[in-house]
């Protein structure tokens, strides 16, 4: 009820609390006047008005009238549009247009959820029949979305594996963005609804809770990984690829562009070298007396670029992952399996298409020649890394290859540390699964292990030294010079992990490019990566530039390798990132399935010491892991350590130490 007007503004007195309320007077519709405007009720519950919610309710005609109504007025206006009308003659077709319970019950009705009127500008106009159709087929529709979505809230309630065949097309976007948040990328805000429904699942709205909640309905794998979702690598290979992998096994034994100038190596003993579950094997290795004392290493190397040529599609797909990742679970190839563990590696009794680097060294360990051919190569077998150190200790006289090439790498790794090289070996913890179990695996730095590593160094050194005295781009890799502890401090550190955190605070990062640059931690002047081109596309880039000069062909110029370098560099570092992720979640699905009370640690040095937060050493397990450690802490305290917080699924592992 209209209390009182003041230039365009009404004051308003509602039923039936007589509650006050200022409104503009154009948004006001004119029901009925008081039979004394001079003297108003005091509010629309009071005589002359004597409005209630109970009153309103009886005075609403029968909804049978209210339909008689509308289809009166729609035969009347017969083929035309109906004409609106004001509420009073609706009111006289249905009652006493002079009451006022009557206008103001017909107004809150049609201001409500019907669907006979439309109530435009303060007039009445019934629906047409058309209209009333679409309008109950719209309501139907909208009724059984609704219907619909709360059986889809009650099914997220009810956190147990759904079938996401049996929701509509909304619901399928739901879960799809839930699983957009579980990854991450909650960019895409959830929807008012959606929230409520987590909200009563006893989920909270981010990502470590969802994907709890999705795992319980089956839509998450317990051990994805965020950040692996919808990459390269989880897509695999596609079929076009699997078709260009059949042609070109087809063809192994054809010949193929260099094939011609490939020195014959077959009757040359060589073998490989590797872990025991390795499958593409790269490199391997040769040992060459002479007569008069002398002697000679063979490092042999795969070469995929006999069969994959620049551009083709398997470059380009490689090109596109950078390098094969290694998870807990297995890896997951820059190649396709069957060209990887086939005619690229250098497989035991086979003949293989490989670049073999001949080195003779100096007594001190200095590189005094060196040669590199295309090669055939014919493995008489393959070692793992037990049966090789077995064999280094021994030296059996029918084998003696394995313990001289120690001799000549020990060599070798000396002339490095004069040459300022690091030398940070120590024992590496790192967690495999088998099925859902994490399992802890040790790796102890061995003679093997350094023989290999060393030889591998040693084929990246000579090649950047040839690389160089071409004048040939390659991807040269570089470490700056930096400052490190005095011996003096170094000395008053305990040996091993805590001398060599130490050590590896001060390095700077690696650098790849084309140009040479001295590399400060391995204690070269040049260096490329260039032994697993199965595995990693720099590597393979080193080869193509060194086939493209013995074939006479112009190699790529600095700016289209580095063009090509700075893509491929994108690639390696996404999967250093789930690579890093895979190993941090295993760790934490680690400590879930072997719970301890404690675990003796040592304090390695300070992350953020404003929140004692700092690097430890847990010795059992050959990890370095942050944890909250006591202040005035000092490198190679003992400690004690225990988990106070682990949830893989939330990434989340919190540990205390304690003196």
């Amino acid at each position: 009820m209209v209390h009182e007007l003041r230039g365009n503004r009404a004051s308003l007195r509602l039923a039936p609390d007589n509650r006050p309320l200022t409104v503009a007077q154009r948004d006001l519709d004119r029901l009925a006047e008081a039979p004394n405007p001079l003297a108003p009720a005091a509010g629309p519950g009071q005589a002359p008005w004597r409005l209630s919610s109970e009153q309103l309710l009886e005075a609403l005609p029968p909804r049978r009238e209210l339909g008689a109504a509308w289809l009166l007025l729609l035969e009347a206006a017969g083929a035309a549009l109906p004409e609106p009308l004001p509420l009073v003659d609706l009111a006289e077709l249905l009652g006493d247009a002079a009451d006022p319970a009557l206008l103001a019950s017909l107004w809150l009705w049609l201001q409500g959820d019907q669907s006979l009127f439309r109530w435009r500008h303060g007039l009445v106009a019934p629906r047409s029949l058309d209209d009333l159709r679409r309008l109950r087929r719209d309501r139907r529709r909208q009724f059984l979305a609704e219907r619909q979505q709360r059986h889809w809230h009650a099914v997220l309630q009810r956190r147990t594996p759904l079938d996401p065949a049996c929701f509509e097309s909304r619901e399928a976007a739901e879960l799809a963005l839930l699983r957009r948040w579980a990854c991450g990328n909650t960019d895409q805000p959830l929807t008012l609804e959606l929230r409520r429904a987590l909200q009563a699942a006893h989920c909270q709205v981010e990502p470590g809770a969802i994907r709890h909640l999705l795992v319980d309905l089956g839509q998450w794998s317990r051990h994805h990984l965020p950040t692996l979702e919808a990459t390269i690598w989880q897509l695999g290979f596609s079929p076009e690829l699997h078709q260009e992998c059949r042609r070109l096994l087809a063809v192994v034994d054809d010949e193929h562009p260099g094939d011609l100038q490939r020195l014959d190596l077959t009757g040359l003993h060589s073998f490989t070298i590797d872990d025991d579950d390795t499958q593409d094997i790269d490199d391997g290795l040769s040992w060459e007396p002479a007569g008069d004392g002398a002697e000679a290493l063979w490092i042999h190397i795969a070469d995929p670029g006999r069969l994959v040529e620049l551009g083709s599609p398997l470059d380009l797909e490689a090109r596109r992952r950078g390098s094969s990742l290694y998870l807990a679970r297995g890896s997951l190839p820059m190649f396709p399996q069957e060209l990887a563990t086939g005619p690229f590696s250098l497989r035991s009794g086979l003949r293989c298409a490989a670049w073999s680097l001949r080195v003779e060294l100096g007594a001190e360990g200095e590189v005094q020649t060196f040669a590199l051919h295309r090669s055939w190569l014919r493995p008489a077998y393959r070692l793992s890394y037990s049966d090789a150190d077995e064999l280094i200790e021994l030296a059996p006289p029918e084998e003696p290859a394995p313990a001289a090439l120690h001799v000549l790498m020990e060599r070798r790794c000396a002339w490095r540390q004069r040459q300022g090289a690091l030398q940070l070996e120590q024992p590496e913890g790192r967690i495999r699964c088998r099925g859902d179990v994490a399992e802890l695996e040790v790796v102890e730095p061995s003679a093997s292990r350094r023989l290999v590593a060393e030889a591998m160094i040693l084929a990246g050194a000579v090649m950047a030294e040839h690389g160089v005295r071409l004048g040939l781009a390659l991807p040269y890799r570089s470490q700056q010079a930096s400052a490190l502890p005095s011996e003096a401090e170094l000395a008053q550190l305990e040996p091993g992990p805590v001398r060599h955190a130490a050590i590896k605070r001060c390095l700077s990062r690696g650098h790849m490019g084309v140009t040479p640059a001295p590399h400060f931690s391995l204690g070269l002047a040049a260096y490329v990566q260039a032994t697993s081109p199965i595995r990693r596309y720099g590597d393979l880039l080193v080869q193509r530039q060194l086939a493209a000069l013995a074939d006479g062909q112009v190699p790529l110029q600095e700016a289209e390798l580095a063009a090509l370098l700075s893509e491929v560099e994108g690639c390696l570092r996404q999967g250093l990132s789930i690579s890093r992720d895979d190993q941090r979640h295993w760790q934490q699905v680690w400590f879930e399935q072997n719970p301890q009370p404690s675990w003796a640690a040592t304090f390695l040095r300070w992350l953020r010491p404003q929140d004692q937060l700092a690097l430890v050493w847990i010795d059992d397990l050959s990890l370095e892991l942050p944890a909250e450690c006591p202040a005035g802490s000092e490198p190679g305290a003992a400690l004690r350590l225990r988990v106070v917080q682990v949830d893989s699924l939330r990434d989340q592992l919190r540990l205390q130490a304690s003196a």
